[in-house]
């Protein structure tokens, strides 16, 4: 599609058709700096203007005017001039709710998120404890003749090795932020420039606090973020991305950059230096230890495996410690911004505006971004979270449409086991804590979670908890299976002395497991009703396992695998938001991966018709069924098949080995 195509279409007053052949061109363009890219951005926010969509002009416009070219920037001046006065985003469509009138009022957590101290303090002697007594293994299997000599040893390894971690990472972490992301280091007077109110909080928390004003950073990427890191308070870097401007308002970036001055305050970024530099420790050893394995002697070799399988279970545990210590610090980073700006709303804002964002900025480009990847775990938000806040903030005149995607998190106990493996807890968690601050401050909420939590006590518990932990049964479904068929046969053997059952009960077994799962999975799909991705993501009872038959109608606007140019994974949009949709080849990955390199391309930017099964994680997603575009072109994917195949053909092979080891 042409960049010519497009300014045809938008100077004939097709403005649909423009917007669809200018983001196309948009999203194919290889150098965002080039002058057709520039110039589809632009004809791309005056073809918004055409259709009536204000908020994607303006916020296009808020680009524009950040941009290098000098020209572009002129230009995007005299266009602001054509927008609506106070439209930046979706929210502006509703009342802000509002701030106390004075900052630093106490706030009681409620228990919201446990002890900041105690949780690091355990995390962080655990972690210790659990690499001292592998390096002292390590010493001692490597043949030490003093004991002592080898308690001394481990611990100078295990001091040198945190104490570089400590005192290095940060320099590693700034080399890595230029090569990576290109970030600029700015100076207090230009974030005062972009936010007058971010620039007041970090004079006055530093001031309080008795601190040195942060590193500031600013990366020229327009998916918001804001993440820090460093050694010690005094030293810390604090990033931010240029989309953080754009898509938020003053006060509400006060309010991500007072959340990430909580994290220095607290010394969070010094404290997860060290406890991931102790994982990664372990994780170490791990490895050492199994190459060690493959050289020494039989008695030394077992000493080796077991010290490798100590270290191995070790880093499990730690990971699953460092992550809810990340969770703990993000709790205490929201509360210090809430008692230090007074506005626990403008933080709830952020935080769902900055879900938008990244939703947006995703529709935008064929691929996930790389800065979002790359810190997540550093990050204000989890990205693979934004799908289902940031969907519904694209069309939320009305708040009660976030609410009910946050039933979702605060009620699904899916919603509970998918957090235990993420850094951030579940938005609507944090938005919840935040409007409990709001209460305290004799505030209205910025979103209604009072209606949400009271709509979660009539949602049906035996639904909720009884589909839960029947799905997690369900994934474990072949190995049942495959357990209760030995068991059948050794019962059936001691009857009737037919030893084949022996051997073919557990394929048998085996079989009917995984059958019996994917019908779970993948149900009848023939009646699946017509709706659309924001009614998909509102739903309390949605589960990562039992698949609901959808059909959906929208265009295809990017891969769904980040930084992967053959990804056979895509997104669909439609009026209401974005979802992942999940293709599976009959060939296998050779299949995948072929439709990755050979149609992906083709297809992007058109309108199609979509069924699938729907699952909700921490990401939501829609594994497909079929996909039929406009033009005419069908894919068919094909979860299903493999499944069967296995199923049937264990059952086969079950059958097969009881008649063959009877009849011999």
């Amino acid at each position: 599609m042409s960049l010519q195509s497009g300014l045809d279409a938008f100077q004939q007053g097709r403005y649909q058709e423009a917007v669809q052949l200018l983001e196309q061109v948009c999203r194919n363009a290889v150098d965002q700096t080039s002058s057709d890219y520039l110039t589809a951005q632009m004809w791309l926010m005056k073809s918004y203007q055409g259709t009536g969509d204000i908020e994607k002009a303006t916020i296009l416009c808020q680009k524009l005017l950040m941009s290098n070219n000098p020209q572009v920037r002129s230009w995007a001046e005299q266009a602001r001039q054509t927008l609506p006065r106070e439209v930046a985003t979706p929210s502006s469509a509703t009342q802000k709710a509002g701030r106390a009138t004075t900052a630093g009022v106490k706030l009681t957590m409620g228990g919201v998120g446990g002890s900041l101290a105690l949780a690091s303090g355990v995390t962080m002697i655990l972690l210790f404890g659990m690499v001292f007594a592998l390096g002292l293994s390590l010493v001692f299997i490597l043949g030490s003749d003093d004991p002592l000599q080898g308690l001394a040893i481990a611990i100078g390894i295990t001091l040198i090795f945190n104490l570089a971690a400590f005192f290095l990472s940060p320099f590693l972490m700034d080399l890595t932020q230029h090569w990576l992301y290109k970030t600029c280091w700015v100076e207090l007077a230009d974030v005062e420039q972009q936010s007058p109110e971010t620039a007041k909080i970090i004079r006055q928390v530093c001031q309080q606090k008795n601190l040195k004003v942060p590193r500031l950073g600013i990366i020229d990427d327009q998916n918001p973020t804001a993440f820090t890191y460093g050694s010690l308070p005094n030293s810390a870097r604090l990033v931010v991305s240029q989309g953080l401007f754009t898509y938020l308002d003053d006060d509400e970036i006060a309010t991500v950059y007072a959340h990430e001055l909580g994290h220095i305050v607290h010394w969070d970024f010094a404290v997860m230096t060290v406890a991931s530099t102790l994982v990664q420790i372990c994780y170490l050893i791990y490895s050492t230890a199994r190459r060690l394995a493959r050289g020494g002697n039989s008695k030394g070799k077992d000493a080796v495996q077991t010290a490798a399988l100590v270290a191995y279970i070790f880093y499990i545990i730690g990971t699953y410690l460092l992550l809810y210590l990340s969770r703990t610090r993000e709790y205490f980073a929201d509360h210090f911004a809430a008692e230090t700006t007074g506005n626990p709303n403008g933080l709830s804002r952020a935080l769902v505006k900055i879900a938008y964002g990244i939703v947006e900025e995703g529709s935008r480009s064929p691929e996930p971004s790389r800065l979002i990847e790359g810190t997540r775990a550093l990050g204000i938000y989890d990205h693979k979270a934004a799908a289902s806040t940031g969907t519904a903030y694209r069309i939320a005149s009305d708040p009660q449409k976030i609410g009910r995607v946050f039933l979702w998190d605060m009620f699904n106990p899916w919603g509970w086991w998918m957090e235990l493996n993420s850094t951030h807890p579940l938005t609507g968690k944090r938005v919840r804590a935040l409007s409990t601050y709001a209460e305290q401050l004799g505030l209205p909420t910025e979103f209604d979670m009072g209606r949400v939590m009271g709509e979660g006590k009539t949602l049906n518990k035996g639904k909720l908890y009884g589909n839960f932990f029947l799905d997690v049964v369900l994934y474990g479904a072949e190995t049942i299976g495959f357990l209760v068929g030995i068991v059948i046969g050794i019962v059936l053997l001691s009857s009737s002395q037919n030893i084949g059952l022996i051997f073919g009960a557990p394929f048998v077994g085996l079989g009917i497991g995984i059958i019996i799962k994917t019908l779970v999975m993948f149900p009848d799909y023939k009646q699946a009703p017509e709706t659309d991705i924001l009614t998909l993501m509102s739903d309390p009872y949605a589960s990562p396992l039992r698949g609901q038959p959808a059909r959906l109608q929208g265009q295809l606007i990017g891969r769904g695998d980040a930084g992967y140019r053959f990804g056979a994974d895509l997104k669909i949009q439609d009026r209401s938001g974005m979802l992942y949709l999940r293709y599976a080849s009959r060939l296998g990955p050779i299949g995948n991966f072929l439709f990755g390199m050979k149609r992906v391309k083709s297809l992007l930017g058109e309108q199609v018709g979509s069924v699938g099964w729907f699952r909700r994680g921490v990401a939501p997603w829609m594994d497909l069924i079929q996909l039929q575009s406009q033009g005419g072109t069908v894919v068919n994917s094909y979860h299903r098949f493999w499944s069967f195949i296995l199923g049937g053909g264990s059952i086969i092979l079950g059958v097969a080995l009881t008649i063959f080891m009877t009849s011999s």
